[in-house]
């Protein structure tokens, strides 16, 4: 019978949890949890998104978007404003503030990932990360 830490699907969910864990608690310090973070993450990288892109790039259901979204307009990082193709629609969009926000919690991410891959050298962490790079890439085709 193969041990537990054999399964490589097991040890990638246990360090989600890990990670998870310890992201959360230094983003509670500035009343974000992780699906906050992803969703800033995801506008810094686009002039804005409709909702509906929001919940189909991360993977949440769009019930959760609305009060992602709600949570982080009243938190004053993002802002939902006319979209230009479309007046009718709108598109969350990332505020000064949001953006300022995201750098706090960059510094903050990189120390969870220094903890959790302390075992690793420079080299080793590149490496992981291209191959779980080239795992997600395969997963949103």
């Amino acid at each position: 019978m193969r041990a537990l830490n054999a399964d490589t699907g097991y040890l990638l969910y246990r360090l989600g949890l890990q990670s998870g864990r310890l992201f959360n608690a230094i983003l509670e310090e500035s009343g974000l949890r992780l699906r906050h973070y992803a969703l800033l993450r995801y506008l810094s990288s686009v002039a804005g998104a409709p909702q509906r892109e929001l919940s189909d790039r991360l993977g949440y259901d769009p019930s959760a978007i609305v009060s992602l979204v709600d949570d982080l307009q009243r938190l004053e990082l993002v802002e939902r404003r006319p979209s230009p193709g479309d007046r009718r629609s709108r598109i969350v969009v990332l505020t000064e503030r949001g953006k300022d926000a995201l750098r706090d919690t960059d510094k903050a991410g990189n120390r969870v990932t220094d903890d959790l891959l302390g075992p690793l050298d420079a080299e080793d962490r590149a490496a992981l990360h291209a191959l779980l790079q080239r795992v997600a890439e395969r997963d949103r085709s």
